[in-house]
């Protein structure tokens, strides 16, 4: 007879592997030390940085966004997920002492970048180890689970970082390495190492009904398999996916870079900022394993464009708001548009990839939230302050929206992808 007894596991979880569960524990813990980014830059105003010289090392903290997936992607594929995780946590960790004991500017950008780079090839690995763990049914939520948890770790790091803070700057740097050690040492003692899967032949055309080929339009030619990105690059679907994803995790980070911006120009103090944050994130943690499991039962990329759209209105919403009331509507819009969207992205591109080349495909995707992050902290915040604030929030709404349309037109597309690989 079947137990009686209720779980404590939220029903979009319940029957996720291990392997899941164990990646879910490990990046509450590694995002629990989150601390250091936030308060960045008045670390370096205690060091004695100018205004100009910030920049010079939140740039080269940018640009390691950039560098880290792709190249954690290519070692996840080639060295393994584990091994990879590994380097990045470890020399992430390292990194953060590096920063602290940094004696000028140009030694502190290159920690900095270090920092950014090392952390952000977990991502690719992690990612892939996820993919590995289930199969595409359950992608999603395996994603969502995961995003659940980076929720949870930054909400608890938020409170935690403002009085670490103010106990001294070097508790910040002690938990952030301390955290990502730890999960270095979960990673080793309890994450296993996948086979790895060598690139397969196109399947012949069946003359009985068996699955058949699909073309270079839809999927990469594994005979032209090499040692970097040429798999995705070849990849057509992917590549008209990734950029509508890009756009759409550009509006997002608009939420972090803009929203500031807004709440500063309306004249209140930086408490309400942290007041929205907590907004969003009680929500997320609250609503996410519920959401997840009630959309679970419609496709994917429709979900997708609707949440997308949530966000891109929620971030236009922004405009119109002056005063509490008004921007803890549009966070609490966005935020809802956040919830709906958890894990589908890094899913659809999952079961895009072919078994050998998964590392790489999420090293894509993450360099695309690398790139989209990067644009909303240089081109977001010279739109708003060169152009006005209304141009943004403008181009923010139609681009959402554009490519939230755009992305649903590509569910035929994309449904026939998958199903012709489950085939195979």
């Amino acid at each position: 007879m079947p137990s009686s007894k209720p779980s404590l596991v939220p029903s979009s979880f319940r029957g996720l592997p291990p392997v899941v569960w164990t990646i879910f524990a490990g990046t509450i813990v590694n995002r629990l030390g989150y601390l250091v980014t936030p308060f960045l830059v008045f670390f370096l105003a205690s060091r004695g940085v100018t205004g100009a010289e910030t920049s010079y090392v939140l740039g080269a903290l940018g640009a390691g966004n950039l560098l880290g997936p792709a190249v954690g992607g290519i070692l996840a594929d080639r060295i393994g997920r584990r091994p990879t995780m590994l380097i990045g946590l470890i020399g992430a960790s390292a990194a953060q002492g590096a920063l602290f004991l940094a004696p000028g500017v140009w030694t502190m950008a290159a920690a900095a970048m270090l920092i950014s780079a090392a952390g952000s090839t977990v991502s690719p690995a992690a990612y892939a180890l996820l993919a590995d763990a289930v199969d595409s049914e359950r992608r999603r939520r395996a994603y969502a689970l995961f995003g659940w948890g980076v929720n949870i770790g930054t909400a608890v790091a938020g409170i935690l970082g403002g009085y670490l803070a103010a106990q001294g700057y070097w508790l910040l740097f002690a938990v952030d390495a301390g955290s990502m050690l730890v999960y270095a040492l979960v990673v080793a003692v309890r994450l296993p190492e996948p086979r790895r899967t060598k690139p397969a032949r196109k399947p012949e055309a069946d003359t009985e009904g068996g699955p058949k080929p699909i073309g270079d339009s839809e999927r990469p030619d594994v005979k032209k398999e090499g040692i970097g990105y040429g798999v995705v690059l070849r990849d057509r679907l992917a590549l008209l996916l990734l950029p509508l994803f890009g756009v759409q995790l550009f509006v997002y980070s608009l939420t972090e870079v803009a929203l500031p911006l807004a709440i500063h120009d309306s004249g209140l103090s930086p408490a309400v900022y942290g007041a929205m944050a907590a907004v969003n994130a009680v929500l997320v943690v609250a609503l996410q394993p519920f959401v997840t499991a009630w959309l679970s039962r419609f496709p994917q990329l429709a979900v997708q464009g609707a949440g997308s759209t949530l966000i891109a209105l929620g971030v236009a919403l922004t405009g119109l708001a002056d005063g509490i009331v008004g921007y803890a509507v549009s966070v609490v819009v966005w935020s809802l548009g956040e919830v709906v969207v958890a894990g589908i992205a890094a899913g659809v591109v999952a079961n895009l990839a072919p078994a050998h080349a998964r590392g790489r495909y999420q090293g894509a995707f993450s360099w695309t939230w690398g790139v989209a992050r990067f644009a909303a902290l240089t081109l977001g915040v010279a739109t708003y302050t060169t152009l006005g604030p209304s141009v943004l929030w403008w181009t923010a709404l139609v681009a959402g929206t554009a490519t939230a349309l755009a992305t649903v037109a590509l569910t035929a597309r994309v449904n026939a992808r998958t199903d012709h690989e489950l085939a195979a």
